[in-house]
């Protein structure tokens, strides 16, 4: 009886398990399923949100296609089949993030970098408790750092660089405890860098380049012990900085662009790992620092913009040891003393070295060829200009307001010239005629040689520099004409700076007429376009913006942040004569157009009107003649406008800009009109006072006429009267003749 108990006991209790198991089975089955449309319908939610696609990303992405796993951007878990990586980056797309992500429950990597988000981060996220990295950066994401962020407490990447977040950084970071990499650059984060990111003991960057945040650098900082990557640059921090970062494992520290004191702390000597240090533009002060002997890593340091004080070529043995060093930026100190002759083999690595704005002076013999980027501007270097060795890497030159003498020769015709792209030596002494070698300057996109003493003609090999976009040549004493010879495109080359878009020759002594070939300039003309805010060129991967000092609307401005805008010729105060030619009206980009103080004669050519971008037109102190054309009513951005001192006549045109510039714009002229307080109405009058002299003259008798008349009636009628009744034949023959002609 006992052993058929237990034989049951053991049946049903197999039997309840078997129904546990199936039931169990169902639940979870259900659950899934349950769980997998919920993603799919995130998914499509997320689609529905997004409002441009121009690479197709999210083609498959659709109603029809229920494995949502093969879509294109999603990444599943093989266990459970449910989204738990998305990877949207650099796929252009454009639209808001809808807050269905945060049904993604299993979700732990979001990658949406490198699109056109816009919107609030949605504070759902928050949810998504297996969210590991969370990667927003280059986007146009607006408003705080959601707080609820904090509740995703297994965040090992927090990335929302490059977006236009506001607010502080929530005081809950600290509660990340698994954050390695928190990267917040690029935004307009303000307040204080809040203690409790001293929390983060796992962190090893943290980066909160170019906010407005304000306050000391907290101290609480070298609590993170495996902090690698502290880069601060660029906001209005103040105070010292914090001594305990002497005791990590540095591998980079920026800090440039705030207000900081005390000087380059001496705990820098500690940081034997370091590769990049940037403390420009801090106002540290002091001497410079002898402290980076250990320092054998280092590849970058910056120390511009301290106002530090040394002597460069005492300088240089405490950056021996430095051998890696590529990058050594001392621009805007107190540096004194001469540049090295051997600078190459001291230090064989350097690409970037850049010295202006300090006190040093001396010749300058050689440049190491492997530089690609040399700055010695404002400084006292004087001499000859060096030549560039052939296998020369250098990309920027710039030797600007110094007090080099003598002829470009010597660099301009050098062999080692086809890399660089900007060369700027303005400012300086130099003299005798441009150079004709600028065949081999395959790379030259920007030339300055404005305030010297230059002389002769603008060589016409200047023409074969392909890239040239910038060309200032102003305040020299160059002369002869952009030649007759001009017109004649195979033959001069000028024409060909297809994509010049500053040309600014102004304040020398050139003559002769304006070239009819302006018209080539396809960026000025608007045949091509310029799609750059900054004129700028990449040098090693980085983009340098490019500036200029022109003058525009009457006054002269530096130019950088927007100088890829502006569009520029000057030819002002030189000997330009004859007509100013109407291929100049086909730049339709120009912005600023500037022919004063030559000796111009004709009319202001009538399709002026077409050049709809100008904003500053000056043709004053000429001799022009003529109306103003009425097209030029139609220049609705004008801000500056002369046409003082010329020979100019008659009304001046109404238009919504031209009446509102003073008087002193048309002076010297015979205008009338508004804004002139002399209106037209003495014009109109001298011509009505003109037409009726013209009718009194028709009136009046013309005796030369009636004379004339009477004299040819009487000498050919009586002729003829008399010849017939005195010549017998004659007059048979005539009466003849008549009775033919009246039978006929």
């Amino acid at each position: 009886m006992s052993a058929k108990c237990l034989l049951f006991s053991q049946s049903f209790l197999f039997v309840i398990l078997m129904h546990f198991a199936i039931f169990s089975k169902l639940i979870y089955t259900s659950a899934a399923q349950s769980g997998t449309t919920s993603d799919r319908l995130a998914l499509l939610a997320i689609k529905s949100m997004i409002k441009g696609d121009p690479q197709g990303l999210l083609t498959s992405w659709n109603h029809s296609s229920t494995d949502f796993c093969q879509w294109q951007g999603v990444t599943c878990n093989p266990r459970h089949q449910r989204v738990a990586h998305l990877n949207l980056s650099s796929g252009g797309l454009i639209g808001t993030l809808s807050p269905s992500i945060a049904n993604l429950s299993f979700l732990r990597v979001i990658q949406l970098f490198n699109n056109s988000f816009s919107g609030e981060i949605p504070p759902k996220i928050g949810r998504l408790f297996r969210l590991r990295q969370l990667r927003l950066v280059n986007n146009s994401f607006t408003g705080n750092i959601p707080a609820t962020i904090m509740n995703c407490s297994n965040l090992q990447f927090l990335k929302l660089g490059g977006n236009h977040l506001v607010g502080k950084i929530p005081d809950a970071i600290g509660s990340l405890s698994m954050l390695t990499v928190l990267s917040l650059n690029y935004n307009s984060l303000q307040g204080g860098i809040p203690n409790e990111i001293g929390r983060l003991i796992r962190l090893q960057e943290l980066s909160l380049y170019n906010n407005s945040f304000t306050g000391n650098i907290p101290a609480t900082i070298t609590n993170c012990s495996n902090l690698q990557f502290l880069d601060l640059g660029l906001n209005n921090l103040v105070g010292k900085i914090p001594d305990g970062i002497g005791s990590l494992s540095m591998l980079r520290l920026a800090l440039d662009g705030n207000i900081l004191q005390g000087g380059v702390p001496p705990f820098i000597a500690n940081l034997t790992l370091l590769y990049t240090l940037s403390l420009s533009n801090c106002q540290l002060g002091g001497s410079f620092p002898n402290l980076f002997h250990r320092l054998t890593n280092l590849s970058r340091l910056s120390l511009a913009g301290n106002n530090l004080i040394g002597t460069f070529l005492r300088i240089l043995p405490s950056l021996y040891n430095c051998s890696s060093l590529e990058q050594l930026w001392l621009y805007d100190n107190k540096l004194t003393g001469r540049f090295p002759k051997n600078l190459g083999s001291i230090m064989p690595h350097l690409v970037e070295l850049l010295l202006g704005s300090n006190h040093m002076y001396g010749n300058l013999v050689s440049i190491p060829p492997t530089l690609h980027m040399f700055d010695l501007s404002f400084n006292y270097f004087g001499g000859k200009l060096p030549s560039l060795t052939n296998g020369s890497s250098l990309i920027f030159l710039d030797l600007s307001h110094n007090n080099f003498v003598g002829s470009l020769h010597n660099l301009v015709c050098s062999n080692g010239v086809s890399k660089t792209g900007l060369v700027n030596l303005g400012y300086n002494k130099l003299s005798g005629v441009i150079p004709k070698c600028w065949e081999k300057w395959s790379s030259l996109k920007v030339l300055y040689l404005e305030d010297n003493n230059l002389s002769g003609e603008i060589p016409r090999t200047l023409g074969s520099v392909p890239l040239l976009q910038l060309l200032d040549m102003r305040r020299n004493t160059i002369s002869g004409s952009l030649p007759s010879s001009l017109m004649n495109l195979s033959y001069l080359k000028l024409c060909y700076l297809s994509q010049v878009q500053v040309l600014d020759l102004a304040d020398n002594n050139l003559s002769g007429n304006i070239p009819r070939c302006f018209n080539n300039f396809s960026v000025l003309s608007g045949i091509e376009t310029n799609l750059e805010v900054q004129l700028s060129f990449y040098l090693d991967g980085v983009s340098y913006s490019v500036g200029d000092q022109l003058v525009m609307k009457g006054q002269e401005a530096a130019y950088e942040s927007f100088l890829g805008l502006v569009m520029l010729l000057d030819l002002s105060s030189n000997k330009f004569s004859g007509q100013i030619p109407s291929e100049l009206t086909t730049l339709h980009n120009l912005q600023s157009l500037n022919l004063s103080r030559n000796q111009l004669t004709g009319e202001i050519p009538n399709k002026i009107g077409d050049m709809k971008s100008l904003e500053s037109f000056d043709f004053s102190v000429n001799n022009l003649s003529g109306e103003l054309p009425m097209s030029l009513s139609g220049l609705n951005f004008l801000s500056s406008f002369n046409v003082s001192y010329n020979n100019l006549t008659r009304r001046i045109p109404t238009g919504t800009q031209i009446q509102s510039f003073n008087e002193s714009s048309f002076i010297g002229n015979k205008l009338c009109g508004a804004p002139l307080t002399n209106d037209c109405v003495h014009v109109d009058k001298s011509d009505t006072t003109s037409d009726q002299k013209e009718d009194g003259r028709s009136h009046k008798v013309d005796w030369g006429l009636i004379v004339s008349i009477a004299l040819g009636f009487i000498i050919g009628f009586w002729g003829i009267v008399v010849s017939l009744m005195l010549n017998r034949s004659w007059r048979i023959t005539y009466f003849g003749l008549l009775r033919k002609l009246i039978k006929v």
